[in-house]
């Protein structure tokens, strides 16, 4: 197949110009169409008296009698014949009476009819067993046979509620005792756009035409069973192989038109399945025809992908839906009439796609030659069959024979690209494998070297990492230390400055006293901030080291009460602790692993804030409860004043770094650092624990230190 593509593009040229002239022989004379009958009846009267058509079936063609709006048994029609003489009016067979003139108009495709002729046999076919094959006739009708009915095929009526459609193929058989074949036929049509008798009606000798018969149906068989088996075997191809979805489309093509096989010819689905309803028959032909070329599409785009563009890839998708709800959501009447249009844009997907077939063969793209050559003979199978189903081609149905070449060939072309690519496998393999076989031999020996090597690198890096770490984090507080004074010191430096100038400058000495006072205040104040912005920056950094060790929270509470007791009922507060009835549970005593030094200095943070805030005679009280949630047990302790609270919407920055908020009714005089709840913060983080705070902004707040507790040691 590569060797194909090696050419120039004039060798190209001449190869699609080969698929061209194959399209059309595939079509004209590989498919065996039959040549027009030679025996044409006239005026209802067909001579047969020179040709044993027991021997050699013949397709009856020619002028019939034709009966418009009239429904007549043989019986009806000799009275009238013997009553006005002989009739006038008469209609080529095989024909639509669509667009029939009748006095001065054109008739329609509804209606019902009655169809007359006479046959005159030789001698040797008048004792002979004859067969007449009855084509699908649209849409109901009762064939007589010498004044005998012999076939009835749906409901005949005169209107649409009393017909009852029906599509289907028949044999039957006559035995003659004379040389005079009288045929009867009425037929009604209210469900199609076309009606009458549209197809060659067969006579011959009942073996001979069985024998044919059964040929077409075998052919049409083995067609349907091929696709089927085609298409089912690559829609398993695909569920095994998603990444590829080449099977997918094709093997949906091909099922589809297997099934759509069943339902067109010999109609193999109605003699399966007699009573198979005809509208539902319909619409899914249409649907397969409808769909049948987007899907092609599809599956082009992923043989040769980036040729197909993005507008026509999206409005065949809008057209072809579009079909579809048409058909599924009208009666047959009108979707039938559609198909011209459904021809045309079945015509113009398949020539889109040579054309872009065309383009992948001058690129020498592999597969696109023998893809167009297999596309122009269904082409031109499937233009027959819309021509012929439009009543503009004498040649039955060959799309199904086209198609199967067509699939046959992306059979073949789908193998080869998985040949192709199972041996690429192989050979990767191989050579992947060869690789690693001296990957292996070259890893023995460079294994030990590199576990020296990596042993050493480690400890090294060890070694380097704690030093650095150490370096970060001392250059770490350094920085932030530096921003810390810079930031946090200018303001109350630079009010000492003016009140420094102030007494220099004897501004008002009767104030000299104040001003004093005012610069040893925030003497006192920036050598407490610098303090504490230091051991901030510490903790921050992780540079300060903790002593963890168990201690029971009841101990650790009772004794920091008894420390600060007298501190804050001095200010003017009442200090009250509250374990509840947790020391009750002696067995069961919260400890928590924590160094009682810095956790006493959180602690102290919150009870001093609480104090600067709550007014003489307020309340501040600690208090400890144990929270038990999913197999985890918390020590809480709460700090709770009686102050004037804190406003909800900043409950979240009063931890932040130099957060300060002047609560109404609360002196001035006391100024804080704003720092003192940030460091709070990062020691009871540091012990794995968090701090939040509540307050409704008008009645106190109280602060939480959740700790983690730990399995009682029995201390």
């Amino acid at each position: 197949m590569r060797g194909i593509l090696r050419f120039g593009s004039r060798t190209i040229l001449l190869y699609i110009a080969a698929a061209v002239v194959v399209g059309l022989v595939a079509s004209y004379s590989v498919i065996s169409a039959p040549d027009s009958p030679k025996f044409q009846s006239e005026k209802g009267i067909l001579d047969l008296t020179q040709v044993h058509v027991s021997e050699n079936p013949l397709k009856l063609a020619g002028e019939w009698e034709f009966y418009w709006q009239e429904l007549l048994s043989p019986k009806d029609i000799q009275i009238r014949l013997a009553r006005d003489g002989i009739h006038n009016r008469w209609i080529s067979i095989p024909n639509s009476w669509l667009g029939y003139r009748l006095d001065d108009q054109r008739l329609n495709g509804t209606g019902y009819a009655t169809f007359r002729v006479v046959i005159e046999l030789s001698e040797q076919d008048r004792n002979e067993r004859l067969s007449l094959r009855l084509p699908t006739i649209f849409h109901a009708y009762k064939l007589w046979a010498n004044g005998e009915l012999l076939a009835e095929v749906g409901v005949v009526g005169r209107d649409k509620g009393r017909v009852t459609p029906n599509l289907t193929t028949k044999q039957v058989f006559i035995q003659l005792g004379n040389d005079r074949l009288e045929l009867v036929m009425q037929v009604a049509n209210f469900h199609h756009k076309r009606g009458g008798i549209t197809k060659y009606i067969e006579l011959g000798g009942s073996d001979a035409l069985t024998v044919r018969t059964n040929l077409r149906i075998a052919a049409e068989m083995f067609i349907t069973a091929s696709l089927l088996v085609i298409g089912v075997y690559h829609l398993l191809l695909f569920a095994l192989r998603r990444k590829d979805r080449a099977p997918l489309f094709f093997g949906l093509f091909t099922l589809m038109f297997s099934i759509r096989s069943l339902l067109v010819g010999e109609l193999l689905l109605t003699q399966l399945w007699p009573t198979f309803p005809w509208e539902l028959q319909f619409k899914i032909e249409y649907l397969i025809l409808c769909s049948g070329g987007y899907i092609i599409t599809m599956y082009s785009d992923c043989i040769f992908p980036n040729y197909i563009s993005q507008w026509f890839r999206r409005s065949t998708r809008i057209v072809t839906g579009a079909f579809c709800i048409v058909v599924v959501a009208t009666p047959a009447i009108i979707y039938t009439k559609m198909l011209p249009m459904i021809g045309v844009i079945v015509v113009l997907h398949m020539v889109y796609l040579m054309v872009g077939l065309i383009q992948a063969a001058l690129r020498r793209m592999e597969g696109a030659l023998i893809f167009l050559l297999v596309s122009v003979v269904a082409l031109v199978t499937v233009i027959n069959d819309f021509l012929y189903y439009n009543e503009w081609s004498l040649i039955g149905d060959t799309s199904p024979l086209g198609l199967l070449v067509f699939t046959i060939a992306q059979m073949i072309l789908l193998s080869s690209r998985f040949t192709r690519a199972a041996s690429n496998e192989e050979r990767i393999a191989r050579e992947l494998q060869d690789a690693n076989n001296k990957l292996t031999e070259m890893n023995m020996n460079l294994e030990r070297i590199v576990q020296e090597r990596t042993q050493a690198l480690s400890a090294a890096h060890d070694d380097l990492r704690t030093s650095y770490d150490r370096l970060l984090h001392s250059e770490q507080g350094r920085k932030k230390l530096l921003a810390y004074i810079t930031h946090d010191l200018r303001m109350p430096l630079s009010s000492m400055l003016g009140y420094v100038e102030a007494v220099q400058d004897m501004v008002k000495p009767e104030r000299n006293e104040q001003y004093l006072k005012y610069i040893r205040d925030n003497t006192i104040r920036i050598n407490r901030m610098i303090e504490e912005l230091s051991f901030l920056s510490l903790l921050e950094t992780g540079q300060v080291s903790y002593r963890m060790e168990p201690v029971y929270v009841i101990h650790f509470l009772r004794g920091f009460f008894e420390q600060y007791e007298l501190v804050v009922r001095d200010a003017g507060l009442n200090f009250m602790l509250d374990i509840g009835d947790a020391e009750d549970q002696r067995p069961n005593l919260p400890v928590v692993e924590m160094d009682a030094q810095r956790l006493e200095q959180a602690l102290f943070n919150l009870v001093s804030n609480a104090m600067k805030f709550t007014s003489k005679g307020g309340l501040v009280r600690i208090a400890l409860a144990v929270d038990e949630a999913n197999d985890t047990r918390n020590a809480i302790i709460s700090v709770q004043d009686s102050g004037t609270g804190i406003p909800p919407d900043q409950l979240e920055q009063i931890f932040d770094r130099n957060y300060k908020y002047d609560r109404p009714g609360v002196e001035k005089g006391v100024e804080g650092s704003g720092l003192g709840l940030a460091i709070c913060r990062e020691i009871v983080q540091a012990h794995g624990g968090t701090v939040r705070a509540e307050s409704d902004g008008k009645t106190g707040s109280i602060f939480y230190v959740s700790l983690p507790c730990i399995v009682n040691e029995g201390r």
